[in-house]
């Protein structure tokens, strides 16, 4: 008998080996000792992470800076709060000095010297200063007017007044004391200005 007959076992077992073989590469198939994969890949998806890391970072410095911008904005709102909180009360405060320096203005110089009328005139003093002195302690400063060019940021023309004692647009009277609160203004002083006479 002869040995030339294969065991049907042996056949199922080649069958299944070249199944698996038919998705192995050619190199593979020969030796086992098939070229290591090409690079390529592993190149292209290390430029992709690097280029993801690049606008993360991006996005972080954006963030940051933004940030920065917010509490920039948010430290001089709060400065800016406390340094013109007054402002309000100071407006309101301006008739009450208005009506003060009118009440000084308004006595007589008769009446300055006599003696009854004393105490009643230094207590109208010594309130217009003690007013002046909190204004100032509160950044709160009179508008400079007379003899200084018209300014409107600053001042408010009424009137014009001929004149050839100043050059035209200068203030030569100043009806209404300004005032500004740190660099802010509170009221413009109004103001007749100088022009040529006709």
């Amino acid at each position: 008998m002869s040995d030339n007959k294969q065991n049907p076992g042996q056949e199922n077992g080649d069958a299944a080996a070249a199944a698996e073989l038919d998705g192995v590469p050619e190199s593979m198939k020969a030796g086992g000792e098939g070229e290591s994969p090409q690079p390529e890949n592993s190149d292209n998806r290390i430029e992709a992470l690097e280029s993801e890391l690049a606008e993360a970072q991006q996005a972080v410095l954006y963030a940051q800076a933004e940030t920065q911008n917010v509490r920039r904005r948010l430290e001089k709102d709060a400065q800016d709060a406390r340094a013109y909180a007054a402002t309000g009360f100071a407006r309101d405060m301006l008739s009450v000095m208005d009506n003060m320096q009118r009440a000084l203005e308004a006595i007589p110089a008769e009446v300055k010297d006599e003696e009854k009328w004393k105490g009643l005139i230094n207590g109208i003093e010594a309130t217009g200063r003690e007013l002046q002195s909190a204004f100032e302690k509160n950044g709160i400063k009179r508008v400079a007017a007379v003899g200084l060019p018209l300014d409107p940021n600053q001042h408010q023309a009424m009137v014009e007044i001929p004149t050839d004692e100043h050059e035209p647009g200068t203030i030569v009277q100043e009806m209404q004391a300004g005032y500004v609160i740190k660099d802010r203004l509170l009221r413009p002083a109004f103001v007749g200005v100088a022009k040529k006479v006709e």
